[in-house]
């Protein structure tokens, strides 16, 4: 049987990037069976879109995982006799040290598809006590749809961020935990941005999918270059627009909101459930609330709910006193009910294909910049924000339960409050 990954040798090789491989053929005859192994769950992640693959050792065999939606499913179990020939076999193509077991390793590597055509991956080894655990992440192209309307923002929401994007100064901040859609979402915002009159750079850990006109750096942090470093030289760049990954710390925070008040826009993401905790995180980790206050301009936060595969999706009756329980008003049965999963042969039997991102998009008004000079805490900001009719996460959540996008189970996982 013919496998869908091509021989090195027939590809044109792209260009050498640091710390991956280059098109690499899955052909060995040393080691066949580990070899088609590989080739053949490599085809089922694409196959299914699956984002991560977990290679997980265990006492006695071990099992492949496909994180598809955001959820993990596991594939059939592999012969265990070839789970040792399967890692050093993956090592191997990411170059990474396969005689060292005792360690994380991170690698990379690209493998042909097709003519023309290649798949990237990272690739992290953890020591465990069975083994090592790799997990795969796929590094997929971006989609060709980076337009707000991509993103899932309603018709009002749109409009706001739109026009806090087009401002020629201010910090605008994405926030949502790991996995929630982030980055992509300022991609969306750096694609608008693009353009010959302007200076685009961003910071990244890692800078994962590469967008033509950015100026894209790489955090290394064994190297000296931290979010800090990078964005002090940025501010040496001559920069119209500054996107950094991630805020970790005081000193990042601290040079981008700076640097947000000297004539830059600058993009960023945090981890809070939140747009009003965004606030309070930036305070609590030393930001001066006055300099906050002047430069920021809009929080968002998201999630990713699962699609319903419309293939399969069935009415679920619920009661009335379930819906209102979620936050649904009092007529929320009228003419309608919930969809809910069912699974068939589209969806591989799941109920879900994709996912859609719900938002809370809060625009800094006076008032609230009022709440931020005097410290105020997370619960004032959001208690503000509810007066100034800003939608909650749960409130996007049951909007897409209302139109049929998700289930109401969804829903409620994706908005649980902790």
């Amino acid at each position: 049987m013919q496998t869908p990954f091509a021989t090195a040798a027939a590809l044109p090789r792209p260009p050498a990037v640091d710390g991956e491989t280059s098109a690499t053929s899955l052909n060995d005859p040393d080691n066949a069976p580990a070899v088609r192994l590989l080739t053949d769950t490599l085809h089922e992640a694409t196959r299914r879109n699956a984002s991560d693959i977990h290679i997980e050792p265990a006492e006695h065999g071990w099992r492949v995982r496909l994180r598809i939606d955001g959820v993990l499913h596991e594939i059939p179990r592999p012969p265990a006799h070839l789970r040792d020939a399967f890692v050093t076999r993956v090592k191997v193509l990411a170059r990474m040290d396969i005689a060292e077991r005792r360690v994380p390793q991170d690698g990379r590597l690209r493998l042909a598809t097709s003519p023309g055509r290649f798949e990237d991956y990272r690739v992290n080894s953890l020591p465990t006590l069975f083994g090592e655990k790799l997990v795969l992440r796929r590094l997929d192209a971006l989609p060709a749809d980076l337009s707000l309307d991509s993103l899932g923002l309603n018709p009002a929401q749109r409009d706001t961020v739109d026009a806090a994007i087009r401002a020629p100064h201010g910090l605008m901040l994405v926030t949502g935990p790991t996995g929630s859609g982030k980055t992509l979402s300022l991609y969306c915002f750096l694609n608008l941005l693009n353009g010959e009159a302007r200076n685009l750079c961003s910071v990244e850990d890692p800078a994962e999918i590469q967008l033509a006109g950015i100026n894209q750096v790489s955090v290394r942090e064994k190297a000296g270059l931290t979010f800090a470093v990078a964005l002090r030289a940025f501010l040496r760049q001559d920069p119209d627009i500054i996107m950094v990954g991630e805020i970790r710390d005081n000193e990042t925070a601290d040079v981008a909101v700076k640097a947000a008040q000297t004539g830059h826009l600058v993009l960023s993401t945090l981890h809070t459930n939140d747009a009003p905790a965004a606030i309070a995180r930036l305070i609590d980790i030393g930001v001066e609330p006055y300099n906050l206050a002047a430069a920021l301009r809009i929080v968002t936060a998201q999630r990713l709910v699962r699609r319903l595969c419309v293939a399969c999706r069935a009415p679920a009756p619920h009661s009335a006193a379930a819906l209102h329980a979620a936050g649904f008003g009092e007529h929320a049965l009228d003419g309608w009910q919930p969809y809910a999963a069912t699974g068939c042969a589209v969806c591989h039997g799941i109920g879900y294909r994709g996912r859609v991102g719900i938002h809370q998009v809060m625009p800094v008004s006076d008032a609230m910049r009022e709440l931020i000079v005097a410290s105020a805490g997370a619960h004032e900001l959001a208690r503000l924000a509810q007066t100034e009719q800003v939608a909650t996460l749960r409130d996007a959540a049951l909007a897409r339960v209302r139109d049929g996008t998700t289930s109401l189970a969804e829903a409620l996982a994706a908005t649980e409050v902790a």
